[in-house]
Parts: C-alpha cells; sequence; structure tokens
C-alpha cells in the first residue's frame, strides 16, 4: 500500500481528534476540567472508551504475535486481568470516592506520610512514561517502516511528530476531551479487530464458523499449561496470579485509568464502569488472539516470514491482504495506540501538578496562572516521553509486550506493598524518611532474584509473578522499619512531659 495513502489516512484521522477537541473544550478548559472532567462524565463513554486505553498498540500487535511460540497461553494472563479488575472494583474504588480523591496517591500521605506519598507519586511517574512511551514505540516503528523510511524521515522526527500531534489534542480540554476521544478510538479499535478477522478469513477462503473450527483444532488453540511450573513462565498459577497483581498495579494503583474512574458521579456508576469493562476487555482479547491464528496460518500458506513476530501483523495487513484490510489495520492501530498516549500524557501531568505541586491545596487553580503552569507540565511530560522511546529504540531487542510487564513487575511491586501496608496495617508507623529507600531496594532485590533464580531456587524461573514478590519484599521492609502507634504516642507525651 501506498505511504503516501497511508500517511493522508493518518493526518485526515487527526484532524478529527483535534475538532473533537476544540468541541470539548471550547466552554471551559480550566484544571477542574483538565484533571476530572468536572467528575461529570458518563459511565458507559467511560467504560467503553477504557477498553482504547487498556489494549493498545502491545494488545494489538505483540498479542497476535506472540501467538506463534506462546500459543493461547496470554488468555490465562487475561483471566487474572479480570479477577484484578474486579478487585479494583470491590475495594479501591470505594477507599477512592470515599476520600474524594483527584490523585489517587493523596491516600498515602494520610495513611503513611509525606515521603511515603511522595515516593508513590514518584513511583507512577515513572512507570507511566516507561510503560506508555513503550506502546507508542510500537505504534512508531510501523509507522517509520512503512510510511516515513519512504521519505527519509528519521526515526526521531517521527516521534516527535506523532507526540505533538497528541499533544494537540489533549493540552487543554484533558480529560474530559479524552473521555470523548478515547470512546471514538475504542470504536475503531473494536470494529478493526472484527474486519480483520473477516478479511484474513476471505483470503483463507473460510467463513467465520470454519475459521472458529479450524483454530480449535489448530496448535496454537492450547490455552491452560500446567506443565514444569518451576522452569517455564506460561504455568497458570504464574500467568494467573502475575495478571492479578500487575492489574491491580498497572490498573488500580495507576493514575491513568483511575482518573476516569474518578470522573464520575458517585462510586456506583463507577463499579458499573468497571464490571462492564471487564467482560469487554475479555472478549475483544480473545478475538486478538484468534486473529494471531489466523495469521500464523495465513502466513503457513503463503510462505511468508518476520524477523521479528511484532511485524507479523503489520506485515501480513499492509503488504498481502489488499488497500482495504491495510486502512483497517492502521485505524485500528493507531486508535489503539494513541488512545492509551494520551491518556497517559494526561495522568502524568494531573498527578505531577497535585501531588507535587499541590494544586489540591490552592484557592487559584484555575486561574490563567495555574493553567499555564499546567500547560508546561504537559509540555515537559511529552519531552521525556519523547527522550524514553529513543532511548528505547536503541537498547530494545524483545518483544514489546514482555518488556513493558517485565519493567511492571520492577516498577509497580512497591505499590502493592505501600497500598497494602495503608490498607492492612493500622496499628503500626512507618519511618516515612526510610520508604523511599525501601522502594528501590525492593525491586533491585527482585532483579537479582530474577537474574540468579536458576541457581538458587532449583531451576525456578520467574514470569509475571515477580510483582508479587516485589510488593511483598516492600511490604515486610515497611513492617520490619515501623514502630508501634501507641508507642509513638507515648513516647511524644514523655517528651513534652519531660
Amino acid at each position: 500500500m501506498s505511504p503516501g495513502v497511508l500517511l493522508s489516512f493518518i493526518i485526515g484521522y487527526f484532524l478529527v481528534l483535534l475538532i473533537i477537541s476544540w468541541l470539548t473544550s471550547k466552554k471551559s478548559s480550566d484544571n477542574d476540567t483538565f484533571f476530572v472532567a468536572n467528575r461529570n462524565s458518563k459511565w458507559y463513554l467511560v467504560a467503553f472508551g477504557m477498553i482504547g486505553t487498556a489494549l493498545s498498540g502491545v494488545t494489538f500487535i505483540s498479542v497476535p504475535g506472540k501467538v506463534g511460540s506462546d500459543q493461547f497461553a496470554y488468555f490465562q494472563f487475561v483471566l487474572g486481568n479480570a479477577a484484578g479488575f474486579i478487585v479494583i472494583a470491590t475495594v479501591l474504588l470505594p477507599l477512592y470516592y470515599r476520600l474524594k480523591l483527584t490523585s489517587i496517591y493523596s491516600y498515602i500521605e494520610g495513611a503513611l506520610g509525606t515521603w511515603s506519598y511522595k515516593t508513590a507519586a514518584a513511583i507512577f511517574l515513572v512507570s507511566r512514561v516507561i510503560g506508555s512511551a513503550f506502546r507508542l514505540y510500537l505504534v512508531v516503528i510501523v509507522l517509520q517502516k512503512f510510511i516515513f523510511d519512504s521519505y527519509h524521515i528519521p526515526f526521531a522526527v517521527t516521534v516527535l511528530i506523532c507526540l505533538l500531534l497528541i499533544w494537540s489534542y489533549t493540552f487543554k480540554g484533558g480529560l474530559k476531551t479524552i473521555i470523548i476521544t478515547d470512546s471514538l478510538q475504542t470504536f475503531f479499535l473494536v470494529t478493526s479487530v472484527f474486519l480483520s478477522i473477516y478479511f484474513i478469513c476471505q483470503s483463507l477462503h473460510m467463513n467465520i464458523f470454519e475459521a472458529a473450527e479450524t483454530i480449535k483444532n489448530s496448535s496454537y488453540s492450547k490455552i491452560f499449561f500446567f506443565e514444569d511450573f518451576a522452569a517455564s513462565k506460561l504455568h497458570l498459577g504464574k500467568q494467573f496470579f502475575g495478571a492479578l497483581f500487575i492489574t491491580i498495579g498497572m490498573t488500580g494503583l495507576d493514575q491513568d485509568l483511575m482518573q476516569k474512574n474518578l470522573s464520575l458521579k458517585n462510586i456506583k456508576e463507577a463499579q458499573k464502569n468497571m464490571f462492564s469493562f471487564v467482560g469487554v476487555f475479555v472478549l475483544i482479547n480473545i478475538f486478538f488472539l484468534s486473529v494471531g491464528a489466523l495469521l500464523y496460518m495465513y502466513a503457513a500458506k503463503n510462505g511468508i516470514s518476520v524477523t521479528k513476530t511484532d511485524y507479523l501483523y503489520p506485515t501480513i495487513a499492509l503488504q498481502y491482504l489488499g488497500i482495504v484490510p491495510a486502512m483497517v489495520f492502521m485505524l485500528g492501530l493507531t486508535a489503539a495506540t494513541f488512545a492509551t498516549t494520551d491518556s497517559a500524557l494526561t495522568a502524568l501531568t494531573t498527578s505531577f501538578c497535585v501531588d507535587f505541586l499541590g494544586f489540591n491545596k490552592r484557592a487559584d487553580v484555575n486561574t490563567p496562572k495555574m493553567v499555564a503552569v499546567r500547560h508546561w507540565v504537559h509540555i515537559a511530560f511529552s519531552g521525556l516521553m519523547f527522550l524514553t522511546i529513543i532511548i528505547f529504540n536503541v537498547i530494545n531487542d524483545d518483544a514489546v509486550v514482555s518488556a513493558i510487564f517485565t519493567v511492571a513487575s520492577y516498577t509497580y511491586g512497591p505499590l502493592l506493598g505501600l497500598y497494602s501496608f495503608g490498607l492492612f496495617v493500622s496499628n503500626r508507623q512507618v519511618r516515612d524518611k526510610l520508604v523511599p529507600f525501601i522502594c528501590i531496594l525492593s525491586p533491585a532485590i527482585c532483579y537479582l532474584l530474577n537474574a540468579e533464580s536458576k541457581k538458587y531456587f532449583g531451576g525456578y524461573v520467574f514470569g509475571n509473578e515477580l510483582i508479587i514478590v516485589n510488593g511483598l519484599l516492600t511490604f515486610v521492609g515497611l513492617l520490619v522499619t515501623s514502630g508501634s502507634k501507641v508507642g509513638e504516642v507515648r513516647k511524644s507525651e514523655s517528651i513534652e512531659i519531660g
């Protein structure tokens, strides 16, 4: 397919997003609108839009690509995701709504202390910059390979163009704009998945029912893996429980997706949103895995080979299936990835403004001066994401889906430990100034354990469950270094008497 046609399509797509941004922000563009959409969002729009944010280009490309080596093992991970979403809806959301939070990390300040609060917010900022940069990187390498290389445009310029386009339609309306644009982009994503299956089936001369039966009887359809718990990362226990805690960390303790839930009117609408989201999320991932199986069948039939699994879907869609399937693929990929990135930039800006600049404690938060400060923070995070993508392009040599969840195991683990301690240990007070060191030490220990696990644990190989170990180490570190609240009170009383 012509690079010029693809480029024209992407330009037209962003013009639509810019029009939506203008329409949603022309009446109000203050900080309350940007941060929480004036807490007046519709739950069904949030639920639908969250699909695009949660899935991203990683699901769109890497999940089908991994079917060749891992079969349908990823569905075990998806089931763990679903369980994690239910925990978020029943445990964390009621807490956030009861405290009327704008940034979810404000909870840590009251539960553990100021240093703990700043540490939790900093962990999110690092985690979300890395995770979102990885996701955007995935779509940029596709755009680079199939469009911008033809015009001899450097990779760095391609990244900059993408970030400028995303910034242009989010900087003013923020979350209010994103709830609308993400709903539109999710519609494009879901539509593209179904149409992709249709076009691939058509190319293989099968109807939908024949394709389903063929996938079921193929070598790609194995879902549950019970063999070799120690040495295999695909074992059901590792996949399910690792996914459960990764979901709690990456969603429930992540300002990005929780910010959308906090824009709803009340807890009932937020829970309705999450439960609806779970059902659609599981179903869509089944279709993505099916796309992967069909792609490998198509590749085998037509003698197609690719150097990286992440290139399988774009190569077949853009070079073999024809112009309409190519446009459908590009539509879905662009929608999935930019729905994630625009949301992330808004969440990063919100967290920094609230958690480090104290916007939630200021009476002048909606003045032109403070709106200008928020604009500069937004620009700064766009620049930071640009640098992260450039660095990742130099060092990455693995499937992006693996890289993201490996990083998540290290960065989100301490958040699990912090929130668990705050929720379940009420009779002890943490040594607040030690918390940053504990949250650095725990991932460092996990890194060493992961590197030497075969040697020290009888051939055991860590998978996604590494996040559980990380969170547990943080929890234990907090527990060991904490003191009795009663003891602290008596000590202060004795000092005052003395």
